[in-house]
C-alpha cells in the first residue's frame, strides 16, 4: 500500500508539469496567429484602379481641315489677234495692269493704210448706190408716164439693189480694217498682275503667239478635295445657296487669318478616292494670296455653333472597325459603350453619338477594364495627361524618400 501510494505522489507533479507545458504551447499558438492575422495586407475592396473623367460639353463650330490650292478667278493668256512687228511694249514684268490698258503695240502703219483704202472704197460705193437711187426714182416717173419701158425700169431697179449690196460689202471691209487697226494695240482684258513678256521688241508675231498672261487678284479661289462625310454636312446647304464659312492659313502662317465663304461644291464624289471637289472665293484686297500657293483649308459646318460632345483620345478603344469606351457606372462597374467620333476640336475629340453629358469614362488604366467588372476610379480632367500625372506622383515619393534617408543619416 506505502509503494502505491508513493507512485501516485510521484505522477501527480508530472501529470500537472504537462498539462502547463500543453496549455503554454496552446497560447504561443494563438499569439502566432493573432500576429500573422493582423501582418495580412487587408483585401481590396472595388476592382483595379483607373482614372476617369466626365464627358465635356462645349458650345463650338465644327470644323474640318483640307489642304488645297490657290487658283485664280480670272487667267488670260494675251495673244495677238493680228500679225505684225512688235514696236512696243508698256509694262513692267509682275506688275498690276488695269483693264483695257495697253501692253504691247503692234506696227498699225500697214493696218492703216488698209483701213484707208477700205475707207474710200466704201466711199466710193455709196457713191454709186446713191446715183443709182437717183435714177431709179427717174425711171419710176418715166415708166408711170409711158416714156420707157418696163424692161428698161427692171434694169434700174437690179442695178440700184446691185450696188446697195455692193456699198454694204465695202462699208463691212472697212469696218474690219478699223477692227484689225484697233487690235495693232494689245489691251489688257481685266484687272490684275501681268506676267513677263514673252516676246522682245522686233519681233515678228502671229496670232498663236503668246506675248503674256495676266491673273485677276481682287478675289482668289481656294481649291481642295473634300470626303463624303465633308460632302454630306455641307453639300446641300452649298447647292441651296447657304455656303458654309471658310478659312485659309499659308505654309508661314500660324491659324487661318483669312475669310471667305465655300462658293462650289461638285455635283458628283470621285468613286476610286471618294473625294469631291470644292472652292472656296476669298477677297484679296492686298494681294497677299497668289494663285498656285498651297493653301490650309479649316472648313466650317453649315449649322453654324452648336453644343458638342468632347472626349481624350486616350479613352477611346478600337474593336474590329469599331470605336468604344468604358463608361463609369454609378455602382463603379465599366460599361461597354460603342460610339461615334468626329475630328479633333482643342486636342479633344468630337463624340457624335454614344455618349450623354455628365457621364463619366475611363481615361486611363483601360488594359485592367474589363466590361461589367467594377472599378476604382479616381475622378481627373478630361484634357489632363494622367500617366504624365502619375509620373510626376513618382518622381515625388522618390524625393521625398532621398529627403528622408538624407533626414535620418544626419540624425544618426
Amino acid at each position: 500500500m506505502k509503494t502505491v501510494n508513493s507512485m501516485t505522489a510521484i505522477a501527480r507533479p508530472l501529470v500537472a508539469a504537462l498539462a502547463l507545458a500543453g496549455l503554454a504551447a496552446f497560447s504561443l499558438s494563438g499569439c502566432g496567429e493573432a500576429n500573422s492575422k493582423a501582418e495580412a495586407p487587408p483585401a481590396a475592396a472595388g476592382g483595379p484602379p483607373v482614372s476617369a473623367a466626365l464627358v465635356v460639353e462645349k458650345t463650338i463650330t465644327e470644323t474640318q481641315e483640307f489642304s488645297g490650292r490657290l487658283e485664280a478667278i480670272d487667267q488670260v493668256q494675251i495673244r495677238p489677234r493680228v500679225g505684225g512687228f512688235i514696236t512696243a511694249i508698256n509694262f513692267k514684268p509682275g506688275s498690276q495692269v488695269k483693264k483695257g490698258e495697253v501692253l504691247f503695240v503692234i506696227d498699225p502703219r500697214p493696218f492703216q493704210a488698209e483701213a484707208n483704202r477700205a475707207e474710200a472704197a466704201a466711199s466710193s460705193a455709196r457713191a454709186k448706190t446713191e446715183l443709182a437711187k437717183v435714177e431709179l426714182v427717174r425711171a419710176e416717173k418715166l415708166l408711170a408716164d409711158k416714156a420707157i419701158a418696163q424692161r428698161e425700169y427692171d434694169t434700174s431697179a437690179s442695178s440700184f439693189k446691185q450696188l446697195e449690196a455692193d456699198a454694204r460689202a465695202a462699208q463691212a471691209q472697212y469696218e474690219t480694217a478699223k477692227l484689225n487697226l484697233s487690235y495693232t494695240q494689245v489691251t489688257s482684258p481685266i484687272n490684275g498682275r501681268v506676267s513677263k513678256a514673252e516676246i522682245t521688241l522686233g519681233n515678228l508675231v502671229d496670232p498663236s503667239a503668246v506675248l503674256t498672261s495676266v491673273v485677276s487678284l481682287d478675289q482668289i479661289y481656294a481649291s481642295f478635295d473634300g470626303d463624303e462625310d465633308t460632302y454630306l454636312r455641307v453639300g446641300a446647304a452649298a447647292h441651296q445657296g447657304k455656303p458654309a464659312s471658310v478659312k485659309i492659313g499659308l505654309a508661314n502662317e500660324t491659324g487661318f487669318p483669312h475669310e471667305g465663304k465655300l462658293e462650289f461644291v461638285d455635283n458628283q464624289l470621285d468613286p476610286r478616292s471618294g473625294s469631291v471637289r470644292m472652292r472656296a472665293i476669298l477677297v484679296n484686297a492686298d494681294g497677299l494670296l497668289v494663285p498656285g500657293l498651297f493653301a490650309r483649308v479649316q472648313l466650317a459646318g453649315s449649322t453654324g455653333a452648336k453644343s458638342t460632345l468632347l472626349i481624350n483620345d486616350r479613352a477611346i478603344n478600337t474593336d474590329q472597325n469599331r470605336k468604344f469606351v468604358y463608361v463609369v457606372s454609378k455602382d463603379n462597374k465599366a460599361e461597354y459603350r460603342p460610339v461615334q467620333l468626329g475630328q479633333q476640336v482643342d486636342g479633344l475629340r468630337i463624340v457624335r453619338d454614344g455618349l450623354k453629358a455628365g457621364e463619366k469614362i475611363v481615361v486611363n488604366g483601360l488594359q485592367r477594364v474589363k466590361p461589367g467588372a467594377p472599378v476604382t476610379p479616381t475622378t481627373v480632367a478630361m484634357d489632363a495627361d494622367p500617366l504624365a500625372a502619375e509620373m510626376n506622383a513618382k518622381k515625388d515619393q522618390k524625393v521625398a524618400a532621398a529627403d528622408g534617408k538624407k533626414t535620418g543619416t544626419s540624425k544618426e
